[in-house]
């Protein structure tokens, strides 16, 4: 959309299935990596993909383009998909259903 200026900032949150402590130091880096690729695809800022063994944590600014529920559909769906066909888990890798997004305050990004 011609002349918007939006200034949206966004911690989205979501969990393993079940909280299962599944995502390992020795792939993570890999995994942030795609999730990487997958939101600066979809043409959004990206400042960091960081987490523990069952929570992702993605800070961005979403542009308006598309909607906040379609961009976490888009990382989770292609990311378990990343997962799962490298074998690095036993069985079938998944995200929790939904997933949390909070607005941090702009002095904490400069």
């Amino acid at each position: 959309m011609a002349n918007t200026y939006t200034q949206i900032y966004i911690q989205v949150v979501f969990a393993v299935q079940g909280r299962q402590n599944l995502i390992r130091n020795d792939w993570k880096d890999a995994l942030y990596k795609y999730i990487t690729g997958i939101v600066k695809g979809q043409n959004q800022k990206l400042y960091i993909v960081n987490g523990i063994p069952n929570h992702i944590y993605i800070l961005l600014s979403l542009r308006p383009a598309i909607a906040l529920s379609d961009l976490v559909r888009n990382i989770k769906a292609n990311s378990s998909k990343f997962i799962n066909k490298r074998d690095w888990i036993r069985g079938k890798f998944q995200w929790q259903e939904g997933f949390g997004a909070f607005s941090p305050i702009v002095f904490l990004l400069r």
